[in-house]
């Protein structure tokens, strides 16, 4: 087989970036030379460059002044695959946030770590002092195998768990980049010391006889111009979608028979990453391709891996996925074209039961005798603030117990390796810093919705998501109060761009930004991410959030059959009926709104139709918990609702006000 180190159709130019990898000198340039110098920024070409090196150059737009240089800082990200981050490193990180960053870390929906707010003066102690502490930043961004996920939970009697972790490590290892670049640039070209290699990782990564290995260059597996784009991996076992295998371009299952590891099942061509107003881009779901027997499994990697790199779009990175590809071919011609680097016939996918999803907070026994505690981490971001001292925390077990942690795929954390007598210590920790470690503490909105830091620092975000999702849980929570459906709960996710960070296209309600304040609203996703949302409204304010939720919800409530949840519920009746159920809905008046925040009570005036049809905004009045307490025992008393009340007050003061008008 002959391989193109860069193909491309006759009647197109490859992109950009493409030369800008061919002339990094397997990636060196322009970062080295740039690094040296005392500016604050590096030029857009050493910008594509530094992404494989782990690190995105941002600008924080809160400090934009108008006339002056933009507040340039960089965003770190780590590299742990399967989630694992010793204790040494994690002290680093924190230390690295205090030192160098914004005094926060952001654990990320890929089971890494993100450090924000770091300048270009001390990008070089901060990626040195991460390596020399047992982590690292290489591909962590950029074209090419970005951290290989695996379930976070250190079950030591479930053999398919350990064998998720150490393939998730060997596979990481296998398509890690191999060019000095990395330690010349950071650690002036001293090789930080690491955990030694799998023999067979080695092997692996040399052989040929397929067409999946470059014999010339640093770069055996990648070659000259490494991937089209960014290539997402995870390792799994049956049952366990922790991972969000579905929304990946290559998922490994871990195949067992008894305790012996035979295999593993093999998708393929998931990916989440869309642009608006282009239909040639959208949200796809990995298909079964194959199975492998456990001596084959780096082989159909590599040939997975080869076909990607050797067909992959290369001319607009917007098609470069291996999604489009495997959409461009359909699954039979990726398969057969597999199969050819793969070097022998594919065998048939085997059976698997249903995937469930698990997010492992709390207390649980890790099967040895020792217990592991997953702990809540909203929307990622370890933080010290007036509510929650959650780094103080995390900071104080580590450094008093020595415990190594698992970031999950949900961004939160995992302590494990706790002997049971040290329970009441952590828990009290835990309690002075005010973090709860009962995920049933937790309200159900929250312990299962994601977002992605978007505004400020985030350079695609057009709008908020981090900083806005706790509002706009609490209104989705208030409404289902409102409308009796206060016990249900739904997997929310929320982006500030359409690239999907937090995997709002397999959520059973995503918000996707698309400007100021506007988002695109999917639907019927499931809860187990299984199944790919659908676009239920183009544009929606968030002003008008109640407007356009309350008749979903209502016919949510009248249609549901019997369990049945939200995600399933929009699946099976389809956007077209919900779509008509509220162009006739009538809103509903409210009796009583949800319970409201500790320093206010929230009464909603009723919201009523528009002349023209459509539904009015619903406006609010704040009142004090007293009137709000004095106002319920009357209504209660006289049979009145909190909104005619309000309104009767109202229109009396009015009255009393008419002269001025």
């Amino acid at each position: 087989m002959v391989n193109s180190s860069i193909p491309t159709p006759a009647t197109k130019k490859p992109s950009k970036v493409e030369g800008l990898k061919e002339r990094s000198n397997f990636l060196r340039e322009p970062v080295a030379t740039e690094l040296l110098q005392d500016t604050t920024h590096f030029t857009e070409e050493a910008v594509q460059i530094l992404k494989f090196h782990g690190s995105y150059q941002q600008d924080n737009r809160d400090n934009r002044v108008k006339g002056q240089e933009k507040d340039y800082q960089f965003m770190l990200r780590t590299k742990n695959p399967g989630g694992l981050v010793p204790p040494q490193l994690y002290l680093t990180l924190d230390k690295l946030a205090e030192e160098y960053g914004n005094q926060t870390l952001r654990a990320t929906t890929r089971q890494g770590f993100q450090l924000h707010g770091i300048l270009k003066q001390n990008l070089k102690n901060a990626i040195a002092a991460i390596i020399e502490n047992l982590g690292s930043t290489l591909a962590a961004c950029g074209d090419v195998n970005r951290n290989v996920m695996a379930p976070p939970a250190p079950f030591k009697n479930r053999a398919d768990y350990q064998y998720a972790w150490k393939y998730a490590q060997n596979i990481a290892d296998l398509l890690t980049p191999q060019t000095g670049a990395y330690y010349e640039i950071w650690l002036d070209g001293e090789k930080a010391i690491s955990a030694e290699e799998d023999p067979a990782v080695k092997e692996a990564r040399q052989k040929n006889g397929t067409g999946t290995t470059f014999h010339e260059g640093e770069e055996p597996i990648y070659g000259t111009h490494y991937m089209p784009r960014k290539f997402k991996v995870c390792v799994t076992v049956p049952e366990d979608n922790s991972v969000d295998l579905f929304s990946q371009d290559l998922t490994l299952v871990v195949m067992m028979n008894d305790d012996q590891l035979i295999g593993f099942n093999v998708y393929a061509g998931g990916g989440l990453g869309r642009t608006h107003n282009k239909e040639e881009t959208f949200a796809r779901l990995a298909d079964p391709i194959c199975y492998v027997d456990k001596e084959d499994v780096y082989d159909i990697v590599k040939a997975i891996v080869a076909t990607q790199r050797d067909y992959g779009d290369r001319t607009d990175r917007r098609h470069a996925r291996l999604k489009y590809l495997i959409h461009d071919w359909g699954v039979d011609k990726f398969r057969s074209m597999v199969e050819k680097y793969f070097g022998k016939p594919l065998q048939p996918f085997k059976p698997l039961p249903e995937f469930q999803y698990e997010d492992f907070l709390g207390w649980h026994e890790q099967g040895d005798g020792k217990l592991f505690l997953g702990i809540s981490v909203q929307n990622g971001r370890i933080m010290d603030d007036a509510k929650m001292q959650l780094r103080t925390a995390l900071r104080e077990i580590v450094q008093q117990f020595n415990l190594p942690m698992r970031l999950t795929p949900h961004h939160n954390v995992i302590f494990y390796e706790i002997e049971p007598e040290k329970r009441q210590a952590i828990e009290a920790i835990l309690s002075r810093c005010q973090v709860e470690a009962d995920p049933n503490a937790i309200k159900p909105l929250v312990r299962y919705a994601m977002a992605c830091p978007a505004l400020p620092t985030c350079g695609l975000a057009t709008t908020e998501s981090e900083r806005i999702i706790p509002s706009v849980l609490d209104r989705i929570e208030a409404l289902l109060q409102k409308l009796g459906l206060g016990d249900e709960h739904f997997v929310i996710r929320m982006t500030g761009c359409p690239n999907g960070c937090a995997r709002p296209y397999m959520a059973e309600l995503g918000f996707v930004g698309t400007g100021p304040e506007m988002y695109q609203i999917w639907l019927g996703g499931s809860a187990n991410q299984t199944r790919l949302a659908q676009v239920y409204i183009e544009k929606m304010h968030l002003n008008n959030l109640e407007v356009e939720f309350e008749p979903l919800f209502v016919y949510f409530k009248q249609a549901r059959q019997g369990a049945e949840t939200f995600g399933d519920f929009c699946d099976r009746v389809g956007l077209a009926s919900i779509r008509e159920f509220a162009a006739n809905y009538t809103p509903q008046a409210v009796e009583e709104t949800a319970q409201p925040a500790a320093d206010e009570q929230i009464a909603v005036v009723e919201t009523v139709p528009a002349s023209n049809g459509k539904i009015r905004s619903r406006h609010r009045i704040s009142i004090r918990d007293d009137v709000y307490d004095k106002l319920k025992i009357i209504g209660s008393r006289e049979g009145k609702t909190l909104t005619a009340m309000v309104n009767e007050a109202l229109e009396t003061y009015l009255k009393d006000q008419s002269s001025e008008f």
